[in-house]
């Protein structure tokens, strides 16, 4: 009955042109639907994973998590409902509109919507990119993750970890509260931030090479107030990545190089050394913050603080190693 990846989101706007053409020329999707009152969006094999629909309320609208088969779904509304959750079937027009065979409705303690599905139906046709693009990171990792945002994070985390069976992969302190959670391989496919309001942080999608995501910065800079955090590189899951706002002004992550973690294994850890290894200047902090962000992030960079990149089979070359100080050192490199 347990969730097994991020699925697909749903994103209520008043702009869907200005969405049609963030979706696909900057962030590289596919536009495989649009009608006056909603758009859809891919980003491989799958129909649709971004729904864009016709709201006066912007923002994420709902989010879509996969369970295995038919049978983890009916178990998963029994357990929720054991919980005291309040679980209602989709109809069949719902899983027609969400492209999938079966889901259930519920809501998490913030109101947030959330839906479980399974059988996602399969486009008959390759992914074609909005923009020269390598593709999006997905698979059994899901299309990405979400950070939302609460008023009071331990209200929210014991539905989460003790009911839908999220696991906590870390958590900061500083220079905000954040806790990060996993489901999958992926380090985190949901997170928490405590800024005092319940709604949506950002959502990130990872492309498969780094250059799509540099590509897209150079798009950026042209319309810099379109950046809400500069490019960097996470210290937890090791994603170099930039943020920018989306048509609905809450932000977009567009990363590459994100760690896999083995779930069985995994211990979980308080993170000291601030959000990022470098850049990811945060235009949406308070001062104080920016200024204790960028404390951490000098302090990282005195200490030599380095993770290796992750990449997968296809996406890299290895160098020539002719460094004999290269060589003398590898035991005392700081790889965590």
């Amino acid at each position: 009955m347990n969730l097994t990846a991020l699925g697909y989101c749903g994103i209520g706007s008043k702009n869907l042109d200005d969405w049609a053409d963030y979706g696909t020329r900057f962030l590289g999707m596919q536009l495989v639907e649009k009608s006056r009152g909603a758009l859809a969006l891919r980003m491989d094999d799958r129909k649709q994973r971004v729904i864009i629909h016709s709201d006066e309320d912007e923002g994420p609208s709902f989010y879509g998590w996969e369970v295995a088969d038919a049978a983890a779904l009916d178990a998963l509304a029994a357990h929720l409902e054991d919980a005291g959750v309040r679980v209602a079937r989709g109809s069949p027009a719902l899983a027609d509109e969400r492209r999938v065979k079966d889901l259930i409705v519920f809501s998490d303690p913030l109101g947030n919507r959330l839906e479980a599905f399974h059988g996602p139906e399969i486009a008959n046709e390759p992914f074609k990119p909005g923009r020269a693009i390598s593709g999006f990171r997905t698979g059994p990792l899901g299309m990405g993750h979400a950070v939302l945002t609460a008023e009071r994070i331990d209200e929210v985390i014991p539905f989460y970890t003790k009911i839908l069976n999220f696991k906590l992969s870390d958590y900061f302190e500083k220079p905000f509260r954040a806790y990060f959670f996993h489901i999958n391989a992926r380090h985190h496919s949901l997170a928490f931030i405590e800024t005092g309001k319940n709604g949506i942080h950002h959502m990130m999608f990872e492309t498969c090479y780094l250059d799509d995501v540099g590509q897209a910065y150079d798009l950026a800079l042209a319309k810099p107030e379109m950046i809400g955090t500069t490019l960097g590189r996470h210290v937890n899951d090791h994603m170099t990545s930039f943020y920018s706002y989306s048509p609905s002004r809450f932000l977009i992550e567009y990363g590459w190089g994100g760690r896999s973690i083995d779930p069985a294994t995994w211990t979980p850890q308080e993170r000291t050394e601030g959000p990022s290894l470098w850049g990811h200047d945060r235009m949406w902090l308070s001062p104080e913050a920016r200024e204790q962000a960028r404390a951490l992030a000098m302090k990282a960079a005195a200490n030599g603080a380095r993770v290796p990149v992750n990449v997968m089979e296809g996406n890299y070359l290895r160098a020539a190693d002719v460094c004999p100080w290269w060589h003398a050192n590898a035991p005392a490199r700081k790889i965590g």
